[in-house]
């Protein structure tokens, strides 16, 4: 309230304010009520009503203030400095810290009660420092799961399309090896094609000249011999066709050496994490801090 600008002039609460509880940490959000809206633990409040009924109903007792142990009448009323202990004004006279220095206990007692109060907020505010950390570093694990997810991702689209790329240069190694092998084989079944026409045509001059040679008439077998043996010597000359190449058949052109790409596929790693390295060196010097 004190900080509000509005305080003074409006004289009610101005709401928006926000903060976390101190025990579990869950937000809080100021209504136009302030403070006085916030859940009330009716249990505690019974139980500091009760107190305050016990005190009320409840004479003062002498045993209920600290009694000096050396002088059981003495009722403890100063502080020892030197020594840091509460004691009774008969030690300091005659007892165990008369040659001490000594302070009013109410003097003392306030300053500790409110070096202790600076100490609790001290603590509740290394508790909000440590959850202010704890909170960060619950971000940070989901968001190295969320960051890892989307590298695996990444990682095997990569990969993906690298293998689409193999994919298509198999096929497209493979259609020419294809096309070669037609070529081949096509010249190859025309050879053989012109071989056996060739061949039936030298089996039939051979029937014919078996035919001839049955013959046992001179003049009947002259009139035809001159003729076919001019024939038969056409088509031994003429005959000769096309022959393929020693190893014609031999596919050797169309090997490929892919031990490169293997060891180039092997020796694959992430980029370099100098970036990271340093990240993690600062790291490690604000948590030695």
């Amino acid at each position: 309230q004190a900080a509000n600008p509005y305080w003074q002039s409006r004289g009610s609460v101005i709401s928006g304010g926000r903060f976390r509880c101190p025990s579990c940490r869950h937000e809080v959000l100021l209504d136009r009520h302030g403070v006085y809206g916030l859940q009330r633990n009716l249990l505690v409040e019974n139980i500091i009503d009760i107190y305050k009924q016990e005190c009320s109903s409840r004479p003062l007792k002498k045993g209920e203030h600290p009694m000096c142990k050396e002088h059981e009448d003495e009722r403890i009323n100063i502080y020892c400095v030197t020594c840091e202990v509460p004691t009774c004004s008969m030690c300091k006279v005659f007892g165990a810290h008369k040659d001490c220095e000594v302070a009013p206990l109410q003097t003392v007692f306030q300053g500790q009660k409110t070096e202790l109060n600076n100490c609790i907020s001290m603590l509740v505010a290394g508790n909000d420092r440590i959850q202010t950390i704890i909170s960060q570093l619950e971000d940070s694990c989901r968001s190295t799961e969320e960051n890892s997810e989307a590298a695996k991702r990444e990682l095997c689209a990569r990969f993906d399309a690298l293998a689409a790329v193999l994919e298509e240069k198999k096929l497209e190694l493979l259609e020419r090896i294809t096309h070669e092998q037609g070529d081949k084989t096509s010249f190859v079944q025309g050879l053989i094609r012109r071989y056996k026409e060739q061949l039936e045509k030298s089996s039939r001059l051979v029937e014919t000249a078996i035919q001839a040679m049955e013959e046992t008439g001179g003049a009947a077998f002259l009139m035809n011999a001159k003729q076919l043996i001019k024939t038969i010597v056409e088509a031994s000359k003429g005959g000769r066709l096309e022959k393929i190449e020693h190893g014609y058949e031999n596919m050797d052109a169309f090997s490929v050496s892919l031990e490169h790409l293997a060891e180039a596929v092997r020796a694959l790693d992430f980029d370099s994490a100098e970036e990271d390295e340093e990240y993690f060196d600062g790291e490690e010097e604000e948590a030695e801090e």
